[in-house]
């Protein structure tokens, strides 16, 4: 029996389980060669390309990490004229059960307001208005689009209007 204030036994199964577990957590819903991750880069690149071809915006930052919370990241930024958008995007196959605009839930949304917030608080000058949209890139099958029409690509404007206060 252990005493209260002693150190726990080291069971090296229980460290390998918990690694194990770490890993998995990490990479879950990918293959083992990372084609998740491949067909979401080609994804956000896809909706990139689209937005800025088809709906005239600007793209400012791809991919933006919040420095002091790494976890926090932000698709695409993106100017509409004098609007900032902050675009979360979602690479789903033709026979998904739920579109991407469904899969940005509550717990989503509260961590991208956390890294919109903190990526307007490094500007030195603050946009009056910004808004968040959800871009939505289907992809048939194995085979990636070489280019994204409005068939393949859907941007759901205004999911959540944000003003500054």
């Amino acid at each position: 029996m252990r005493k209260i204030g002693a150190p726990p036994q080291n069971n090296p199964d229980r460290v390998i389980f918990m690694f194990d577990w770490l890993q998995w957590l990490r990479f879950r819903g990918e293959s083992a060669d990372g084609t998740a991750c491949a067909r979401g880069a080609e994804g956000e690149r896809l909706a990139a390309e689209f937005l800025r071809s088809r709906l005239g915006y600007q793209i400012v930052v791809q991919n933006w990490r919040n420095p002091l919370e790494r976890r926090e990241e932000i698709d695409l930024v993106c100017r509409d004229h004098e609007v900032l958008v902050f675009v979360e995007v979602k690479t789903r196959s033709a026979d998904a059960m739920v579109p991407g605009f469904f899969a940005v839930d509550l717990r989503k949304k509260r961590a991208l307001r956390r890294a919109i917030h903190a990526y307007l608080m490094q500007l030195h000058f603050r946009p009056p208005t910004f808004r968040f949209d959800v871009a939505e890139v289907i992809l048939g099958g194995n085979t990636l689009p070489r280019c994204c029409t409005s068939r393949t690509c859907r941007c759901f404007r205004k999911v959540t209007t944000f003003l500054r206060q």
